[in-house]
């Protein structure tokens, strides 16, 4: 109490309510990857995490795609497998061969469209003069370490690295990060080669995928497959110009045109335009004219939009998160701005997938008949526990963590009495029952949800005290799926 020398009136207030614990954001995705530029005003923003809300601020900071290019060549000519798609143009058969893809700037128009929000962006390189490299990608994720807002990671470039171990490399890195270094924020990911069905004839990349992951930190992660056909690009971001070869596709469309001068004279334009053949006389003509150059159009609008599912995912939990809670499953939702997967699986397709013996699941993305498209998987890397098989669980038990470590700050260096070990006990007791009322953890009552133990003789020793040691247990029941649904049918005998 102060010590009162002079006579007077004295207002002395008192706390009447205890310290509170404030739940810390659950859905904050951080991208990393290559931009067109990284810049605000003059400042750089290269090498810096960077918080935007919407796509224009993304395109306000960082610019927008790159030109994206592709090879067109001689089937005969590549390795089973690199190429996507056979074209038959005039009497040959090509293949389309995607050079560098920077894909963050479709992927974040992916992520927004399907509810993403508030998010950061860590560019590694701009002006998409470099090709993708997989230690460029992982130094991005490195700049993460000192970021505590971030929930989520995703590096939605890493399977457009040139070889599937480079992608994994990546990968293995943000399970590491997320897991090993911060212990409070979560992996998507996608699977290398995901476009294409598992029993392609180059190999099954589910399972290349699973053996390549590694072991550690698995629960702190998730994977998504197939890949997405999806409508972000639109017939108006094709032309001849992403066609990086152009002899050999003007060669191609010779072929085709036969004896027709005019559509000759046309394509020779393509290398040389001018002010009479502009580039967009040429493509519109070429589409109206052209049998050969409509089916190649087609056929790059389809590979651009063919994208890997993570940033949609990423915008499902934000949109999961802000609807119906972070103990909600991230399942059974449906996409936006997406056509169909890249792979049609059925229900005997997603056994494997979903209960490997490995224990590594691989969340199925799935086309239902009357339903659309659906995320139908809400599983872990680490399928085989008990404790994390369920992204739910995992993401539900990181938001508690945070949010009472941070709460129980304010203690440190208080005394270790029993007057702080009741304050923090009704402080964590007060937060977990509010999560209970919203339906976060099962139990009929409190008792039966959660329980807070803390105290000389409980969770801690005479000899933990002298070493400065405030010891709290919190046990909670979180809120699982039912994710499998049995309903059992029985005949009974004729009564009446």
């Amino acid at each position: 109490m102060s010590s009162f020398k002079t006579p007077g009136v004295y207002v002395v207030e008192k706390n009447a309510f205890p310290n509170s614990v404030v739940e810390v954001a659950t859905a904050v995705p951080a991208f990393v990857g290559y931009t067109e530029f990284a810049k605000n005003g003059d400042r750089s923003l290269l090498h810096t995490p960077w918080r935007i809300s919407s796509m224009a601020e993304y395109e306000q900071y960082f610019g927008k795609a790159s030109k994206p290019l592709f090879e067109i060549v001689s089937a005969d000519a590549v390795e089973e497998g690199s190429g996507q798609t056979l074209l038959h143009v005039g009497s040959k058969t090509y293949k389309l061969v995607r050079q560098d893809f920077y894909g963050l700037y479709y992927a974040m128009r992916l992520f927004f469209s399907n509810g993403g929000g508030d998010c950061y962006i860590v560019s590694v390189d701009e002006g998409y003069t470099n090709s993708l490299e997989k230690d460029t990608l992982i130094s991005g994720i490195d700049l993460l370490l000192k970021e505590q807002e971030p929930t989520l990671l995703l590096v939605p470039e890493a399977v457009y690295l040139k070889t599937s171990q480079d992608c994994h490399a990546v990968q293995a890195a943000m399970l590491q990060h997320c897991g090993g270094d911060m212990k409070n924020r979560f992996a998507i990911l996608d699977i290398f080669g995901g476009h294409k069905s598992s029993n392609d004839a180059s190999g099954n990349v589910v399972n290349e995928f699973r053996e390549n992951i590694g072991t550690s930190y698995l629960d702190y992660g998730a994977a998504y497959y197939p890949w997405l056909h999806t409508t972000i690009l639109s017939a108006a971001d094709v032309d001849f110009s992403i066609i990086s070869n152009q002899d050999v596709l003007i060669e191609a469309l010779t072929d085709s045109a036969a004896n027709n001068e005019g559509l000759l004279v046309l394509i020779e334009k393509i290398k040389t335009p001018d002010e009479a053949f502009t580039k967009e006389v040429v493509h519109t003509v070429l589409l109206k004219q052209s049998i050969a150059y409509q089916e190649l159009m087609k056929e790059l609008l389809f590979l651009l939009n063919m994208l890997a599912p993570g940033a949609a995912m990423a915008g499902i939990y934000t949109l999961v998160d802000h609807s119906r809670e972070v103990w909600k499953a991230p399942a059974n939702i449906g996409f936006s701005n997406v056509d169909r997967p890249c792979a049609v699986l059925t229900y005997a397709d997603q056994e494997d997938l979903n209960v490997p013996p490995d224990g590594k699941a691989v969340n199925a993305i799935r086309y239902f008949t009357g339903e659309g498209l659906k995320v139908w998987g809400a599983r872990t890397l680490d399928g085989n526990s008990l404790d994390w098989r369920y992204i739910n669980v995992k993401r539900t038990m990181i938001m508690l963590e945070e949010s009472i470590k941070n709460a129980v700050k304010a203690f440190v260096f208080e005394p270790n009495t029993a007057t702080i070990w009741v304050t923090v006990r009704g402080m964590i007791t007060n937060f977990l029952t509010g999560i209970w009322k919203r339906g976060g953890l099962a139990g009929a009552t409190p008792d039966i949800a959660f329980s807070v133990h803390i105290g000389l003789g409980e969770t801690m020793t005479p000899e933990d005290i002298l070493e400065g040691l405030l010891n709290i247990t919190v046990k909670v029941a979180v809120v699982r799926p039912d994710e499998f649904i049995v309903i059992t049918f029985q005949q009974q005998m004729q009564k009446s």
